[in-house]
């Protein structure tokens, strides 16, 4: 069966450019022009992954990305005419796992979704449960718990942490752990691992400033905390 993309633009020609490309490509398509639509769907037609622009009338991208994260791990892509890092920092900091900024090429789109399918799907494929201390890790069925309670992570979260899981103790760069969590094209992008790790702190620690699960070994990378 094809994988289902949500397309959410408030311009209806970036629309009808991105939809017939993305059905060449192989994918079912939908789309709608405002986030109310976005989470309307996204809710009854259950979408592998949601290519969400930030700028939408009446509810923001942001915001939309905010709901979906009260309950979903569907795979988001947000688009942004923003340029400035810390603009986009915030884009994954609220559960987005990629980004792209306006204007983009179709390929380039094309690329970035199948990345983010393929490292989605890869968090679900391995029929195995670890278990890190408090720390239990479901990979077939794509959950984390941390002394019984479920925590939500996004796809990009999950693939860091089950990265640095695997091998506890083990000191991974920021170079191996964006090439492990999402694919080789976006290696020239491996600063945003730091924001997603500051998330996965932020959901996994006690203080996230001292943190003892995902730790900082400075100057080289990060690793999963021993004890």
């Amino acid at each position: 069966m094809a994988q289902r993309i949500l397309v959410v633009d408030d311009e209806r020609k970036v629309l009808d450019v991105i939809q017939p490309f993305l059905e060449r490509e192989g994918f079912q398509v939908r789309t709608a022009v405002d986030g109310k639509r976005a989470l309307v769907l996204a809710k009854e037609w259950d979408p592998d992954l949601i290519v969400l622009d930030w700028m939408l009338p009446e509810i923001s991208g942001l915001d939309v990305c905010r709901e979906l994260r009260k309950d979903s791990k569907v795979a988001i892509i947000l688009l942004t005419a923003r340029s400035d890092e810390a603009d986009r920092v915030v884009g994954l900091e609220i559960g987005a796992d990629d980004y792209l900024v306006k204007p983009f090429g179709l390929r380039e789109l094309t690329a970035r979704v199948r990345a983010v399918l393929r490292r989605a799907q890869d968090t679900q494929e391995e029929p195995q449960v670890l278990r890190r201390g408090d720390v239990t890790i479901d990979v077939e069925r794509f959950k984390v718990w941390r002394n019984d309670q479920e925590i939500q992570l996004t796809p990009t979260e999950f693939k860091i942490l089950l990265t640095l899981a695997e091998r506890p103790g083990v000191i991974y760069s920021r170079l191996q752990l964006s090439r492990a969590a999402m694919g080789t094209d976006y290696l020239q992008y491996e600063r945003t691992v730091d924001t997603h790790i500051s998330h996965l702190r932020r959901k996994m620690e006690d203080d996230p400033a001292d943190p003892r699960i995902v730790q900082t070994v400075y100057g080289v990378g990060y690793r999963f905390g021993e004890g």
